[in-house]
């Protein structure tokens, strides 16, 4: 378990967050630039003096100096040694372990990271999706405690990003690390993160799961593309008629054109305006998916619209995004029974 309160002063700006989160997966730090993210991840970091406190796993780190921490930290700028090949950079730290501690193994990590064909080479002929990748080698083979990452898509072109995206995925479970990443893109949160800490002004507001962050129709992470759900679940083997299963708790959802091996692990989005509720299985139609969902709550959106927030079997929730008067025709209730007509569904890893 990770514990930490901080309370840090500034001209124009002051923080005052605290937190408590399971010491695996990855937590997310979110909010709009400005808001606190990067100097809260200084302060686990021990880069900020701050008052407060700070506990992993029942040990008291507040007081240690920033190597006696073990944290790896990945700043939006990959920050390499630029007189060092990739290989001595990712040696770099590894090498400086102390006598006795347990040494990661450099080319399981190389491999995770598919370094292998750029060891020998200079950092700047490298894109910027291979210097981050390097930069996350490097704080990896220090077998950190904690791993932060300060905004590392940030600098990165959309080319850029979706190169490393691919990599920082599983990371924390791979690397048995878990796993700070500050971002302002929601997208980011969506596909990569198991938890979300909310910041605004210099303060944490809320910590959620990514579920419970994407159930309520106030959520900041809705700002830009409106409200959407998350369904977690595995793959099937893809059909030759171009259809692929998606199954979670017993229930399929079909995907078109996946193009991705069956029995991985994947999230979907599903955004509320791409579903219609119906009181009963809709045939003659050319909506794939269609799934019975419980009415938990109504919100009244303005402007004639509604989101119900639904649960389907298993306990995900589905977001649907009607008209006031389609509600009302439907008599919409908490506690009803119906079915979700989903009209599109996007893998989001």
């Amino acid at each position: 378990m990770i514990k930490a309160r901080f309370q840090l002063s500034r001209p124009g700006f002051c923080l005052d967050a605290a937190f408590e989160q399971p010491s695996s997966g990855v937590t997310a730090l979110f909010g709009p630039s400005g808001c606190g993210k990067t100097t809260l991840l200084r302060c686990l970091a021990g880069l900020e003096r701050a008052d407060g406190e700070l506990w992993l796993n029942g040990a008291n780190l507040h007081r240690l100096p920033v190597h006696r921490r073990r944290f790896g930290y990945v700043f939006q700028e990959a920050s390499l040694f630029t007189h060092l090949s990739v290989r001595n950079n990712l040696l770099y730290g590894w090498r400086r372990l102390p006598k006795g501690q347990s040494r990661p193994d450099f080319d399981e990590i190389v491999g995770w990271l598919g370094l292998e064909p750029l060891l020998e080479q200079g950092t700047a002929s490298l894109s910027g999706g291979q210097r981050q990748r390097v930069a996350i080698g490097r704080a990896l083979l220090t077998a950190p405690r904690l791993l932060l990452l300060d905004e590392p898509l940030s600098a990165l072109d959309s080319r850029a990003k979706r190169e490393i995206l691919p990599w920082i995925e599983g990371l924390s479970a791979r690397a048995g690390v878990a796993v700070f990443y500050v971002t302002h893109a929601p997208d980011e949160v969506e596909r990569l993160a198991d938890r979300v800490i909310f910041m605004e002004q210099g303060r944490t507001t809320r910590m959620e799961t990514l579920q419970q962050a994407m159930a309520r129709p106030d959520s900041p992470l809705f700002v830009e593309l409106g409200a959407a759900s998350m369904l977690e679940g595995e793959l099937g083997t893809g059909l030759a008629d171009g259809r692929t299963p998606f199954v979670f708790h017993g229930q399929t959802l079909w995907l078109v054109h996946a193009r991705r091996p069956g029995g991985e692990r994947v999230r979907v989005r599903i955004q509320a305006s791409d579903v219609s509720l119906a009181l009963a299985p809709v045939g003659g139609v050319s909506i794939l998916n269609q799934l019975p969902v419980r009415v938990l709550a109504l919100h009244d959106m303005g402007e004639g619209r509604v989101l119900v927030d639904g649960e389907l079997n298993g306990g995900q929730r589905l977001l649907a995004e009607v008209s006031a008067w389609s509600a009302n025709q439907l008599k919409l209730h908490q506690g009803m029974h119906c079915y979700a007509l989903i009209k599109a569904v996007a893998l989001v890893n």
